[in-house]
């Protein structure tokens, strides 16, 4: 099932593939690093390390083949301390959760705050900034009405004073709504516009939203990449039909 995700992911045109093991019960240490290995045996993609256990990200980065990105360190105080020595030591890329002792911030101007010291202690600690990926954190517009508003200004800010990748789960400004495919692809759509790069998020659904979004914005010369996107969405919905 794990090697069947991967490449579907790959082929549905991820450029990364989240590695998550957490579960209730779970040997995350054991399970993220045999993931690991599976994973790199089928399909030649990098990796996101996807764990709040650091002893499970310690013992996954020590098979890891390339440079991998870890996910996560946060603003708050402990978490740079442990994380940010284990991120240098393996040369990894790290995500950098826009969060800090004071909880998860609802404003633009507390996740740029956070973000800027995440930044400044990543280089402190010999980490440089293109390998820090900022998460600004969404909160579903269902219970937050500014939310959107709030993540994009904060996305252009970020980007325009840290010039910084910016990433966040892509689906998490629809939860609890009704028609969750229509929000989250007009969501992809408006963030990638204020400077989202990294979006997580299952490549088979939002692909062709996102590829829409480039062609919009310049990105696609000659809408090569859409076209190649639409013929083959098209020959794949041929062939089911003829099975």
């Amino acid at each position: 099932m794990l090697r069947n995700e991967a490449l579907l992911q790959v082929a549905a045109g991820a450029d990364i593939i989240d590695c998550n093991v957490n579960a209730p019960g779970v040997n995350d240490v054991e399970l993220l690093t045999r993931a690991v290995k599976v994973v790199q045996e089928t399909v030649d993609a990098p990796m996101c390390l996807d764990s709040p256990n650091k002893d499970a990200l310690e013992a996954a980065l020590k098979v890891y083949k390339g440079k991998a990105l870890v996910n996560s360190v946060s603003g708050e105080e402990a978490s740079l301390k442990r994380m940010l020595p284990l991120v240098k030591e393996y040369g990894c890329a790290v995500i950098g959760l826009v969060q800090d002792d004071e909880g998860i911030p609802k404003n633009t101007e507390r996740r740029i705050a956070i973000a800027h010291k995440i930044v400044e202690r990543a280089e402190k600690a010999g980490i440089p900034r293109e390998d820090v990926v900022i998460d600004v954190l969404v909160f579903p517009i269902g219970a937050e009405a500014k939310a959107g508003l709030d993540v994009l200004e904060a996305i252009r800010r970020i980007r325009e004073e840290l010039g910084v990748n910016i990433t966040m789960g892509a689906s998490n400004m629809s939860f609890g709504m009704p028609d969750r495919p229509v929000i989250n692809a007009a969501w992809a759509s408006m963030v990638i516009n204020a400077g989202a790069t990294v979006l997580v998020t299952d490549a088979a659904k939002v692909r062709p939203a996102i590829l829409a979004t480039d062609l919009i914005l310049g990105r696609d010369r000659f809408a090569r990449r859409y076209i190649a996107d639409h013929r083959k969405r098209e020959q794949a919905a041929q062939q089911a039909q003829k099975a």
